[in-house]
């Protein structure tokens, strides 16, 4: 990394140019995690929140985000999406999110895995503020990343 990638030599920052690219499938997962009270768990797994269904609108909320991403960051490239999977694992006072999305094109998916799983995590904080308003996300993190020229990573 001896160059800044998003920086012209004047020091402005500009798009980078990824058209010379070979297209290659691309995968990243990433997580949030929404804490909140047993309770309140107790009520979203079993549908019965204020607001309704909480995990079923928070997956279509991941979908779009991801779908979104360019539009939200500043620097990303509106690309084509191949897949977006948006999973929830519910412990006792929390959901862990998961996004997985794929392309096959000239750069990654990072970006579009960490906002869906991202905006998942607020759509189910949207679903429980109603009973707990001190519900909180966190953890929000890259897990893999696989495919293009830095090849794979995996978090530790």
């Amino acid at each position: 990394m001896s160059e800044l990638t998003h920086r012209r030599p004047d020091g402005a920052v500009h798009m980078v140019d990824v058209g010379g690219k070979p297209a290659t499938r691309r995968v990243a997962r990433a997580e949030a995690t929404l804490r909140t009270r047993p309770d309140v768990i107790e009520l979203l797994a079993a549908g019965r929140l204020p607001k309704g269904e909480a995990i079923g609108v928070a997956r279509v909320a991941g979908i779009m985000a991801a779908k979104q991403t360019s539009t939200l960051v500043p620097l990303c490239h509106p690309i084509p999406i191949s897949s977006v999977e948006v999973d929830f694992a519910v412990g006792d006072d929390h959901v862990t999110v998961t996004a997985e999305v794929s392309t096959v094109g000239g750069t990654g998916v990072e970006m579009e895995a960490i906002t869906a799983a991202t905006v998942a995590a607020i759509s189910l904080y949207d679903m429980v503020k109603a009973v707990d308003r001190l519900a909180e996300i966190d953890a929000v993190r890259l897990l893999s990343k696989s495919g293009g020229k830095s090849g794979d990573w995996v978090r530790s």
